[in-house]
């Protein structure tokens, strides 16, 4: 496997060429004083630095390794304890943090590219400040002052990682069905018993503490989703003045044996009447749960890019210095046995969609990063409106697109490879074992897709998307001339989106199959779209640059309308298919 590059340049021309994300900062009292686009570029340049030198170095060692159990106890892999303890005393793990609780204060879209670049360093490695800053987020919206002011600052220093415990053995999708109690006692405590699978992070030997954040039921709850409430549960007791007391009856019953992330333990948890305390409402759990878990979908679908670029710079690599066969036209490399295989048009085709899809996915993630800093720091109220339901529609499509596309590209860097990508020397197949969990956590691609097309546009009656495909419209139309090779292909995808959206919506009214039926083609339908509007930006910047970076862009621009936004219309096709055909065989018959 190659050395691990962050892809800095490119993060620079999407904050300070394609969307002009200092100048937002300074219309953000919030923000202005603290971070401009200098500051952002060194944040991100030492981030990189750390995780390429310390972070890189860790993954194949550690997918060989694995985790391991031992009598409740989880050991990560060698190196893993003393690299977190590098990251963590950087303060990597709270860099888009409260700074009123120690955290680094930097915008969403600084911390997506961090996260982006610890994930394509080493997946398994990435995913314990992961979780840790997804727990800061619900405890900072929700929980208490004391509990804050106790629990925050050591998980932002890293010295305390978080966990979300959700599933049970019989509750997956459906939390309604969860079975963990939660007893209140006189000291306004809670006893939380009942067992939890599939915890990230849950036990691990890299901090001296973990905080669970648990959803269970009170005795008297309300039946289903409904009656659900959260609970902050420390692994180790916490007194009034920080320090660490007892062991809580929290405790790891064995780890997960998967076909990837091995470095990420993945456990079975315990509570056995463990000390908790309530975060946010009674019985408004899910509330708490979803502000941690709609920030973790985006950062699930980074993991999905991150993956797709680490692949890339693998396969690239290679493909410039692997000989075999001679190209179509004749000889390129006269001088050598045989032509290097990037001549080759397969190997081009392959190369080139790895390169649109990262390209165009890091411009997703960060306009998506981008919406969440306006709906939080954003002093206009219209305009965080605006934001808050453009963050909701897009978010079950950065979560599934993301890594729908993250797995296709980690399968192409394979087969640039042959059949050195299929063995363990080259780290390709590694790749796409672990980029095959994001699809899956965090809410399968299929009830993302459920999401998108029940909740966010039949149950919304389509407002918000018809806001986002205005102003979609409005750019295309503003572009010059000169662009039409982008604006008219563009403009073309979306009245076939548009067109789609209103045939779902007046489908779903008579038959509610339709929903699930459509659900999956359609929201890839809409991904494409939206590459197809932020490769336009992108293409519009570069027409007017010289330099190589910028003839890289553009014609990744246009192989991107010439060769994957056409998928759009097979999609399509099987989206007006209908559900009937789904339906034509009994269960015997499948």
């Amino acid at each position: 496997m190659s050395d691990y590059l962050p892809p800095l340049r490119d993060m620079d021309f999407l904050f300070n060429e394609v969307f002009d994300i200092p100048a937002q900062w300074a219309g953000m009292p919030a923000l202005a004083e603290q971070i401009d686009a200098d500051t952002a570029r060194a944040v991100l340049e030492q981030a990189g630095k750390v995780i390429a030198q310390v972070v890189a170095p860790l993954n194949r060692s550690g997918d060989e390794q694995g985790c391991r159990w031992e009598q409740g106890r989880v050991i990560t892999p060698d190196g893993f304890p003393q690299a977190y303890r590098t990251y963590a005393e950087d303060g990597w793990v709270g860099v888009a943090g409260a700074p009123e609780f120690g955290g680094m204060g930097m915008p969403k879209v600084i911390g997506a590219q961090v996260e982006e670049m610890l994930n394509a360093a080493n997946l398994s490695f990435g995913l314990y400040p992961m979780l840790t800053a997804g727990a800061c987020l619900s405890l900072l919206n929700h929980a208490s002052e004391e509990l804050k002011a106790r629990y925050l600052p050591p998980m932002y220093e890293g010295r305390w990682t978080g966990s979300m415990c959700l599933t049970e053995p019989h509750a997956g999708t459906d939390l309604g069905l969860i079975r963990t109690k939660a007893e209140p006692q006189a000291d306004g405590s809670y006893r939380v018993s009942g067992t939890k699978i599939f915890i990230t992070g849950g036990e691990q030997d890299l901090t001296e503490n973990i905080i669970h954040l648990v959803l269970a039921k009170l005795p008297d709850a309300p039946a289903g989703a409904k009656g659900i409430s959260l609970f902050l549960v420390p692994k180790v007791m916490v007194d009034d003045n920080g320090a660490l007391g007892e062991s809580n009856a929290v405790s790891c019953g064995s780890i997960e044996h998967k076909m990837g992330i091995k470095a990420s333990a993945t456990c079975v948890m315990n509570f056995d009447g463990a000390v908790g305390y309530l975060v946010g409402e009674l019985n408004k759990g899910l509330n708490a749960m979803f502000t941690m878990m709609n920030y973790e979908r985006l950062g699930v679908g980074i993991q999905g890019l991150a993956l797709g670029e680490r692949s890339y710079q693998n396969a690239i690599e290679y493909a410039r210095e692997r000989l075999q066969s001679r190209a179509p036209t004749g000889p390129v490399a006269a001088q050598l046995a045989a032509d290097p295989i990037v001549a080759h048009p397969d190997v081009r085709r392959m190369l080139l969609t790895m390169k649109a899809l990262n390209e165009g996915g890091r411009a997703f993630s960060t306009f998506v990063a981008q919406q969440l800093d306006l709906a939080k720091y954003s002093e206009d109220a219209e305009a965080r409106k605006q934001a808050e339901a453009q963050v909701a529609l897009l978010t079950p499509v950065a979560k599934a697109f993301l890594t729908d596309m993250g797995l296709e590209t980690t399968v192409h860097g394979q087969q640039v490879f042959g059949g050195h990508g299929y063995i363990r020397e080259w780290g390709q197949e590694q790749l796409i074992r672990d980029c095959r969990i994001t699809q899956i956590y965090e809410g399968t691609n299929g009830i993302q897709a459920l999401d998108l097309v029940g909740r966010k546009l039949v149950a919304d009656g389509g407002r918000a998307y018809a806001a986002l495909s205005a102003q979609i419209n409005a750019y295309a139309q503003s572009l010059a001339p000169n662009r039409a090779e982008f604006s008219a292909p563009l403009l073309a995808a979306l009245s076939n989106l548009d067109e789609l959206t209103a045939w779902v919506l007046d489908r779903a009214q008579g038959n509610p199959r339709e929903i699930g039926a459509a659900s999956v083609e359609y929201l890839h339908v809409f991904g494409y779209t939206l590459y197809a509007y932020l490769w336009a930006q992108m293409a519009d910047v570069a027409l007017d640059k010289e330099g190589e970076f910028y003839a890289s862009k553009l014609g990744t621009a246009r192989f991107f309308f010439a060769r994957l936004l056409p998928r759009i219309h097979s999609l399509s096709a099987s989206v007006k298919a209908g559900s009937e055909s789904l339906y034509l065989l009994d269960a015997e018959q499948l």
